[in-house]
């Protein structure tokens, strides 16, 4: 049997892979109905105190009801994890006073709190409903790291659930808490765990699952999870019904994520704003404009008004599109119905612009920008200057990367990237490579475009040695030359008589795993060096 009831888990990433797994003593089971026979709730009992121990845990709990903190303190060195428990469970009525006390013994004698001590905090703050408090200890106890240490908890959670009349919020706290960490297995572990006793997280809870899933670009399991919450009989609410809508809409099922959309109000939900926005970015991220037009006519036509980030998606697609027009189309339409444009709406024009190499365009929009009081961003400066660059116009890239540190702006990748490409597009091939060593230094990483732009301006200037030492910075990097610039760069050492030299690469490439798709050696290579290679 599967620990874990998602299939999908084996194509976690690795920042999710490497969490531990559990084995459940219970048996987590498959995910199906709601388990209407739980299992019994343990009870553990602590011995009552005698003796010393009677006597230390009487006088500290009427230190703290009389807020004597300084007798309390000298009977730091007194304490134990037994007596912690105790004074706990005569606090557990009085939220604030049992946090202060637990506070105050991890300050002077931490060795004393053990995960039983945690989890009556845990117990007394859940049911007060401090869900926040009881986040941060959580916290706190989880990043320690220990393999076992969440099935542990656990265990301690539920065996001292009845001596502390708790209630079935504490579980909710940890799996909430779970998935806020984005430690996912660990979340799932515990959810099958509830189950096993009865316990179902809330809605809210479910949803933080859902929006962390998404956030980590794992809407298929996002979508697993929320078929398990229909299982088990959780009401989504309108939150979690656009999450779905997203999930469907990150994996291209947009008949699904309109039928969602279209059974809210059997649901007993309205769609909001956000419903049509997600419905319409995920159209707009597939190139399918004319789809996510229409939901914006529909959605006024049901009496929403679009917002900025409506327009902001529209226009970010036929930007993407490289049709402009369509684009300020979108842009004076939302000015005409008084929706105000925003930091991104100025820099999805005028990078949209920049793109297509209207550096004047861009710079009218900046000005706007300006005028307007909407605030630039580096995004900003990046875009204008990869404007200027497309067009050769260094010396002006370089004035506004100058106007950077007055603005106290620090250049980035893009920063460098653009820059990069205005020198190649100028032919300063030497100049554009030193950009790019400096731009290593600075602690950025140039990414698979840039090394392609700046060996195809080495050939084009017939530099050939320079292209090769790029290409061998892309080897450092298992980045693969894009297929024609290689066969360019290929024939140039041909043609100087450096066969020798291809060779040598082709040979590199094939131990790395780098040989381009449609790269074809025998085409370029002498029918002897074919043979011999």
């Amino acid at each position: 049997m599967n620990k874990f009831p998602f299939r999908q888990f084996s194509s976690l990433p690795n920042s999710i892979a490497k969490e531990p797994t559990f084995t459940n003593p219970t048996t987590c089971g498959k995910f199906g109905k709601r388990n209407w026979n739980p299992l019994p709730i343990p009870h553990r009992t602590i011995p009552e105190p005698k003796g010393q121990d009677l006597d230390f845990v009487n006088v500290a709990n009427s230190h703290l009801i009389h807020s004597d903190w300084a007798k309390l303190n000298s009977l730091s060195n007194g304490l134990t994890a037994f007596r912690v428990k105790h004074i706990l469970l005569k606090l557990k009525q009085d939220y604030v006073l049992s946090l202060e006390f637990f506070n105050w013994v991890a300050a002077q004698n931490p060795t004393s709190l053990t995960l039983e001590t945690h989890s009556m905090i845990l117990h007394i703050l859940t049911k007060y409903r401090k869900f926040k408090s009881a986040e941060s200890i959580l916290r706190k106890v989880l990043v320690s790291g220990s393999i076992d240490l969440p099935s542990k908890l656990f265990e301690a959670i539920l065996y001292s659930y009845r001596l502390c009349d708790s209630s079935p919020r504490v579980f909710d706290s940890l799996f909430k808490t779970f998935a806020h960490m984005k430690k996912f297995r660990n979340a799932t572990h515990i959810f099958c765990q509830m189950k096993d006793y009865g316990f179902f997280p809330t809605v809210e809870s479910c949803n933080a699952y859902l929006s962390s899933l998404l956030d980590l670009h794992r809407a298929d399991i996002a979508l697993v999870f929320y078929r398990e919450i229909q299982r088990c009989r959780i009401s989504p609410n309108v939150y979690t019904l656009n999450m779905v809508i997203s999930a469907y809409c990150k994996l291209g099922k947009f008949e699904n994520a309109v039928e969602v959309l279209e059974k809210m109000d059997s649901m007993g939900f309205s769609p909001t704003v956000v419903s049509y926005n997600t419905l319409i970015a995920g159209h707009c991220d597939k190139g399918l404009l004319s789809s996510a037009l229409k939901f914006k006519n529909l959605m006024a036509k049901n009496g929403l008004h679009p917002s900025v980030v409506t327009f902001n998606s529209l226009i970010d697609g036929f930007c993407k599109e490289g049709k402009l027009k369509e684009a300020n189309r979108i842009f004076n339409e939302m000015k005409a119905v008084n929706v105000a444009p925003d930091t991104v709406t100025y820099n999805t024009l005028i990078k949209g612009y920049s793109q297509e190499g209207n550096s004047e365009m861009g710079n009218r929009l900046f000005e706007e920008m300006s005028r307007n009081q909407v605030n630039a961003t580096i995004v900003t400066y990046n875009a204008l200057i990869l404007g200027l660059c497309k067009e050769g116009k260094t010396k002006k890239a370089a004035h506004l990367v100058k106007e950077l540190d007055r603005k106290r702006f620090v250049p980035n990748a893009s920063t460098f990237s653009a820059l990069i490409e205005g020198q190649c597009v100028r032919k300063n091939s030497d100049h554009a490579f030193k950009l790019c060593k400096s731009m290593i230094r600075s602690g950025y990483h140039p990414d698979e475009h840039t090394f392609n732009m700046l060996i195809s301006s080495f050939c084009n200037n017939r530099d050939f040695d320079g292209a090769v030492e790029v290409l061998k910075e892309m080897f450092d990097r298992s980045f693969a030359l894009d297929s024609s610039i290689l066969s360019d760069l290929c024939q140039g050492l041909c043609r100087c008589g450096n066969e020798k030299m291809v060779k040598l690469l082709c040979s590199e490439m094939e131990a790395r795993r780098l040989i381009p798709q449609g790269f074809d050696m025998a085409k370029i290579l002498s029918p002897v060096v074919v043979e011999e290679y």
